[in-house]
């Protein structure tokens, strides 16, 4: 029915938005480190050796000159002597019998390594200072 003369017409109105965004500091973030010395005290496992020297009187008359020998932590040193009699005969005058003994202590040893901290200070958002209350929340650290 366009084609009658008293037709009421509706316009037809659309609205629209239009939308802009922009990039704005809200505030700033001061972050420094420090170092720091901390003290351990870490353990070690020291061993010694001591030796233990025993003569061993033996005066027996031998035809040769014995070897040194060891026995588990026991070395046998073999002293001989020449004496004079109508004939030469050798005489085990002694042993000396070297004895190993092993201990082992732990001590603890001091040392010292170090270590970074950090420190993150907010900056007001009207930019006057930083916050004199540093932050040291975790939260704090993701905004970097």
């Amino acid at each position: 029915m366009p084609d009658e003369p008293n037709a009421d017409i509706i316009p037809v109105i659309e609205e629209t938005v239009s939308l802009s965004k922009q990039a704005m500091v809200t505030g700033r973030v001061r972050v420094s480190t420090q170092t720091e010395t901390v003290d351990h005290l870490l353990p070690a496992d020291l061993s010694s050796t001591e030796v233990e020297v025993v003569r061993v009187p033996v005066n027996r008359r031998i035809d040769a000159v014995p070897e040194v020998t060891t026995q588990d932590d026991l070395t046998i040193i073999p002293v001989v002597e020449e004496r004079l009699v109508v004939t030469r005969e050798l005489y085990l005058r002694e042993e000396v019998h070297v004895r190993r003994i092993y201990r082992q202590e732990t001590v603890e040893i001091a040392a010292e390594t170090q270590r970074q901290v950090v420190r993150v200070e907010r900056m007001s958002e009207n930019g006057q200072g930083f916050d004199p209350t540093p932050s040291n929340n975790k939260e704090d650290h993701d905004d970097l």
